[in-house]
């Protein structure tokens, strides 16, 4: 294996290998009155820093998957110029867009989902589980094509670490938006109906658990009375009282779907974006309360970065957790004929920039 391989695997390993700590993201998904179809996502990594970089794929270049073994998987040329959000290595697209509007992104999915064994004797048409998001979004412009091409069996996707299955968002301007599982290597396709995805267990467990909480909604309970005493409630949202406020990913699909679904809907793209910001911000993971007193890393947050994608409009925006201002990398005015294959940090320097006020 090249020294390139043997790095994402250590990386891979430090992020899920027996770390369910740091397997937390949470993706929604909103659209405004104009018809801005907006995609937003936090990452995490509550066990170590992650590299993040973002990506610019040009139309025609070349690429190549990694497999177990090397970088030795299937060839593939990219048929659409890409903006890519990565982790641990440029080849590993967590979350992106492509020019024609299709976005995808992979949130960890242990325990559940599974690939076929690797077999080394179809290396020409395997595609690792991490770089699967560059593959979709360098070859297709719909949700549609994408399932197409994956149910046709023309490629086969691989583990590249036994603890890092993945799990996938894919969604279009259009609107629609799947989420792809594959289980025992067979691909799963389920229309996502809540907007909603976060990580273990499988995405229709998760639209059954919706149901334990049939009792909640938005506003404030009534007063009522219980025997002879009166019964009223202390404050505001009364009604969501038994909304689950932990991390793990049952109660943050919980969480996400009620915030997401109650949101008041908004005009245009960018009031959307900025309202998928407000909304992720309290997905943020503390550093602290997924380790043992004393034992958490050297680092300012477990959710290392928070994007938005306007589908629509062609623009990425992100921030991270050394950066609160708010990015945009906008996809309609790149070149992809004549602009370069380049990654670059997200950030510049690990110091969050302060902007001072200037009185008169």
């Amino acid at each position: 294996m090249n020294t390139m391989a043997k790095s994402f695997l250590v990386g891979c390993a430090a992020l899920c290998g027996g770390a369910t700590a740091s397997v937390a993201c949470t993706g929604i998904s909103l659209t405004a009155k104009d018809g801005s179809y907006i995609q937003a996502r936090t990452i995490e990594g509550s066990a170590l820093k992650l590299i993040s970089e973002y990506v610019i794929i040009p139309r025609g270049q070349e690429l190549q998957s990694y497999t177990p073994n090397a970088v030795n998987g299937l060839k593939f040329t990219a048929k659409y110029g890409v903006v890519g959000l990565c982790v641990v290595q440029k080849e590993f697209i967590a979350e992106g867009i492509n020019e024609a509007g299709l976005s995808t992104g992979l949130f960890f999915f242990p325990g559940y989902g599974s690939y076929l064994p690797y077999n080394p004797a179809e290396a020409s048409r395997s595609v690792g589980d991490l770089q699967l998001n560059a593959w979709m979004l360098s070859q297709f412009a719909t949700v549609e094509e994408v399932m197409q091409a994956i149910g046709s069996n023309q490629i086969r996707v691989v583990g590249l670490d036994a603890e890092a299955v993945v799990h996938y968002r894919i969604g279009d301007k259009s609107g629609r938006q799947v989420v792809l599982e594959f289980v025992d290597g067979v691909p799963h396709f389920y229309e996502n109906t809540v907007g909603v995805i976060t990580n273990s267990p499988g995405f229709p467990w998760h639209l059954a658990n919706l149901n334990n909480y049939v009792n909640l909604f938005p506003g404030s309970a009534p007063n009522q009375l219980l025997g002879e005493q009166a019964l009223s409630p202390f404050g505001g949202n009364s009604g969501m009282l038994g909304l689950p406020g932990d991390a793990t990913p049952p109660s943050r699909f919980v969480r996400a779907a009620f915030f997401r679904n109650t949101a008041p809907q908004q005009p245009d793209g960018f009031s959307t974006i900025t309202q998928c910001f407000h909304i992720l911000n309290n997905f943020d993971i503390p550093i602290g309360i997924e380790h043992k007193a004393g034992q958490g890393p050297n680092i300012p947050s477990g959710t290392q970065w928070t994007s938005a994608i306007d589908l629509t409009g062609g623009k990425v925006y992100y921030k991270t957790m050394y950066n609160n201002n708010i990015r945009c990398i906008d996809v309609k005015s790149i070149d992809f004929g004549k602009v370069k294959y380049q990654w670059h940090p997200m950030d510049k320097s690990e110091t969050q920039p302060v902007e001072m006020v200037k009185l008169n």
